[in-house]
């Protein structure tokens, strides 16, 4: 064999290896997510939605909880995807001639996009319309009972349901855009309307995101806010102060005018009461304009000196990695 058909074996070979090296990070990474995301819906799940004495109902919940791991594991992937790349990207710019860490090359994320993708349409069109058709099906009138007559009953809703939306979206498409272009391109299902249906979707998506996000943060402070415990820090001293000097006046009329009561009073002992207080409140006085005073140094000088400075320590960074003219 000559040279040039070793250098063609060899780029083939690597080319091989780069392949299945790209499908085992793959499975890895899917079947991480996935054993995270039984973990998780497994914690999280109601017994008594599961644990049935039919033992058909308990196979569809199992295959129903089956399904819904599995779109939980693509939503995960696809949400950390995105950082996914960022680190990588990161890291072979810290550590470009590390042989340990050439896996994470583009070609790698670019497949791992094409699969998130991919199993994103399926999770979303087909795999979660049929967990909901599966577990609300019964069976046909007339046929078996068993978890085969709920799967045609369900294959069926799906196929119904896809005729419907289908033909919706060809009714929308030759009322906006009446020419032979627009009805032919729908054809093309997997390059024209898979991307189209998840692009509306996902705008669908970030639209519940920005109405739910301001609620869903409030809920959370107000829950934060009942649960914490407030420190003894930021207690009221305006109204121990008020406390300490309605004690000393009480103090002082007894101490002024000792006929008014007619109990023997020991005048002793509230001289030094009288004392205590005085000394409660002169600390209380001292601690309470100290807070005042501090305060108004924080209002002054820290809150627009620290942004400041956090701006100034993101503008030097910046700075220090972009590039030189040459």
């Amino acid at each position: 064999m000559e040279a040039p058909d070793y250098e063609v074996l060899s780029v083939r070979e690597q080319l091989f290896h780069e392949r299945i090296r790209e499908c085992i990070i793959s499975t890895l990474l899917f079947a991480t997510l996935y054993i995270l995301c039984h973990i998780f819906l497994t914690r999280f799940k109601k017994p008594a939605e599961f644990t049935t004495v039919d033992d058909e109902d308990a196979t569809v919940n199992k295959i129903a909880l089956e399904l819904c791991t599995f779109t939980l594991a693509i939503a995960l992937g696809a949400v950390l995807l995105l950082p996914f790349s960022i680190i990588s990207n990161e890291v072979l710019l810290s550590l470009p001639r590390n042989y340990y860490i050439q896996w994470l090359n583009g070609s790698l994320i670019h497949g791992l996009w094409n699969l998130v993708f991919l199993f994103s349409n399926l999770s979303l069109i087909f795999l979660m319309p049929f967990a909901y058709f599966f577990t609300e099906s019964e069976g046909f009138a007339g046929s078996r009972k068993g978890v085969l007559g709920r799967v045609y009953e369900t294959v069926v809703m799906l196929m119904l349901l896809t005729l419907l939306v289908l033909g919706m979206v060809w009714v929308a498409s030759a009322i906006v855009d009446n020419n032979k272009a627009s009805r032919e391109s729908l054809y093309d299902f997997w390059e024209y309307y898979l991307p189209y249906l998840y692009s509306c979707i996902s705008f669908l998506g970030v639209l519940l995101l920005l109405v739910c996000t301001p609620l869903g943060l409030a809920r959370m402070f107000s829950v934060t806010g009942k649960l914490l415990v407030k420190p003894r820090l930021l207690e009221d001293l305006e109204e121990q102060l008020y406390c300490s000097a309605f004690e000393e006046a009480a103090l002082t009329r007894r101490i002024c005018n000792p006929t008014s009561c007619w109990l023997p009073l020991d005048m002793e002992l509230l001289h030094r009461q009288l004392l205590a207080l005085q000394t409660q409140r002169v600390l209380l006085d001292s601690v309470s304009k100290k807070k005042k005073k501090s305060a108004v140094i924080q209002a002054q000088w820290f809150t627009p000196v620290i942004p400041a400075l956090w701006e100034a320590k993101v503008g030097g960074s910046l700075e220090a990695r972009s590039p030189r003219p040459a």
